[in-house]
């Protein structure tokens, strides 16, 4: 028979038995809950409408499912009963029980981007919008309203989608839109902004350096022009089987203008770089327009009402300027890299002659067509030439076309050395050098393969034509490359006061390690490296990735170490 042994005394196994109270035993030490503090005990809502309805007055939504049957759902919020809940549990007077939670089990359900199914989430009239305010994208998916059939119309024909693999790219949802469909709040046309004038007589004309530099009116470093820096030289650092190939490039930036106060290319900094739209790209974008070849480089009068464009970051002012229209599209277009907007798909839509293409058109500017236009923007990466492709009929002329196009921005790289010891011997003078690293960009294309990015494209190219000149034993130098570059993003700390003492952790991976080996290069101007510097590369493989091996100017094998994704350990930079 067990005797208790005697409540907070010693027991002889060595540990102290519990004390017997009014909530615990010492055969029971676990407490039980209080029977004379007063309980309250709330009485389910019983409702009467289906368990997956949502009210459209709730201020609240639940989103979880009970994998037990038996187990109560979660009552609609009351604020007046929350209020009296809060005021006796402040004064002591009540102990509220958590809620049961043993056999429940919490799931993840997609949020309906049907017009119905948002307008149970949002209520009739909106009222509980605010819940999702935090989280909208800002495109306007909450203000989708449902496609309704005309009662009118005795046989409901689906409107006859464009049959061309562009338009099936986009994978676009009409549910039942029909040319008799009625569509609102569909976007005015925007207003004409710019134009095109012929040069009066007597205007100077211009030599264009469409092929080479971006117009002088192209100002992201106002108020100082892009520079175009000769390439010295360009290499690949990557093997030709790596998954994504990294090109190293030297420019020579001696003939940089001065700029005010001490401003220079510093380690830790970084460049801006001006690329073009592919000649490729430009073309396909006038044959689709059906702008005649004579045109194309014919010099005209730029007119516009206002904005910066296209100057990037000029002054907000109504101009007028000398170019061409391969300029235009070439330098301050962006053709490839920003989601279509509305006001794109109503220019569109104006000028198309298919009456199908023009209703999917509006379609995809009003209400009704929110849901397809916010998956054309979330998915994956569209280009103008695609857009062109898939609604044939529609041919805008370009002054409205480039209206309602984004600005073709510049790219920032990194520079990968420390700029002020770097020089380069040409003759009896010292050309000053500039490295960086950049890393091809590519895209799923509609028509297969890869599309690379406007940037990284454009370098590849470049790169492509410095090293097929250097297999064939010639000198780059004498292609005379150029690249539009300028001074830019030389503010981060590392810049403004790089610390030449002290312990330094630099952790990166792909190209992302480039500047780190202009700040190892930096340490060595005081031979604070060994002990003191340490790198950390993740790549995916080292055979085929890494990037500037052999190329620090120190034993790598003292303070770099490889993290390899997929060779080697299978780690990453986090696990190191």
């Amino acid at each position: 028979m067990a005797h208790a042994h005697p409540a907070g005394q010693p027991h002889p196994e060595g540990h102290i038995c519990c004390p017997e109270t009014t909530t615990s035993h010492p055969n029971d030490p676990i407490p039980a809950e209080p029977i004379d503090i007063p309980h309250i005990k709330l009485p389910p809502i019983i409702t009467e409408r289906p368990i997956d309805s949502l009210n459209s007055s709730a201020t609240s939504l639940n989103y979880a499912s009970s994998s037990n049957p038996q187990s109560p759902t979660t009552p609609a919020t009351e604020p007046q009963v929350d209020n009296d809940l809060e005021e006796l549990k402040d004064e002591g007077l009540i102990a509220i029980a958590p809620a049961p939670t043993e056999g429940r089990r919490w799931s993840y359900q997609p949020i309906p981007s049907a017009p119905d199914e948002v307008k149970k989430i949002l209520g009739e009239g909106g009222e509980n919008r605010n819940l999702i305010d935090k989280v909208c994208c800002g495109e306007g998916c909450c203000k989708l309203e449902a496609l309704e059939l005309d009662p009118q119309s005795k046989d409901h024909v689906p409107v006859v989608v464009p049959d061309n693999d562009a338009f099936r790219s986009l994978k676009l949802k009409l549910g039942p839109l029909s040319l008799d469909s009625k569509l609102t709040r569909t976007l005015e046309l925007p207003d004409e902004v710019m134009s095109f004038v012929r040069l009066a007589n007597g205007t100077s004309s211009f030599d264009s350096t469409v092929q080479k530099h971006p117009p002088r009116f192209v100002t992201p470093h106002p108020p100082f022009e892009v520079f175009s820096a000769r390439v010295h030289h360009a290499r690949e650092l990557t093997k030709p089987s790596a998954e994504k190939r990294t090109y190293h490039f030297d420019l020579d930036v001696t003939d940089y203008p001065e700029e005010s106060g001490t401003v220079d290319f510093v380690v830790g900094g970084a460049i801006g770089v001006c690329a073009p739209n592919s000649d490729e790209v430009v073309n396909e974008v006038f044959d689709l327009l059906g702008v005649p070849r004579f045109v194309r480089d014919k010099q005209v009068i730029l007119k516009t009402l206002g904005g910066r464009w296209p100057t990037i970051w000029g002054d907000d002012m109504p101009r007028e300027l000398n170019t061409t229209r391969r300029e235009l599209l070439t330098w301050c277009s962006d053709l490839q890299s920003y989601p279509p907007s509305k006001q794109l798909f109503r220019v569109l839509a104006e000028y198309a002659h298919a009456p199908n293409e023009k209703k999917i058109l509006l379609y995809l500017a009003s209400a009704q067509g929110q849901a397809a236009f916010c998956d054309l923007r979330t998915g994956p990466h569209l280009t103008i030439t695609q857009i062109l492709n898939a609604f044939p009929s529609s041919h805008p002329p370009l002054n409205r076309l480039i209206s309602v196009l984004s600005t073709l921005m510049p790219r920032f790289y990194s520079l990968s050395q420390d700029p002020m010891i770097s020089c380069q011997r040409d003759g009896s003078g010292c050309r000053r050098i500039i490295e960086m690293a950049v890393t091809v960009h590519e895209t799923p294309n509609w028509r297969g393969g890869p599309r690379k990015g406007v940037g990284s494209g454009f370098m590849e190219r470049v790169a492509h034509k410095a090293m097929a000149a250097t297999d064939n034993g010639v000198n780059p130098l004498t292609l005379d490359l150029r690249v539009p570059v300028f001074r830019g993003l030389m503010a981060n700390p590392l810049a403004r006061e790089f610390c030449m003492d002290g312990p330094m952790m630099l952790i990166g991976s792909g190209v992302g390690i480039a500047p780190f080996r202009g700040f190892v290069h930096r340490r060595l101007r005081s031979n604070n490296v060994t002990n003191k510097v340490w790198v950390v590369q993740g790549i995916r493989d080292s055979l085929l990735d890494e990037i500037y091996s052999g190329d620090w100017g120190v034993q790598e094998d003292k303070i770099k170490t490889i993290v390899q994704s997929r060779g080697g350990q299978h780690e990453y930079v986090q696990d190191a």
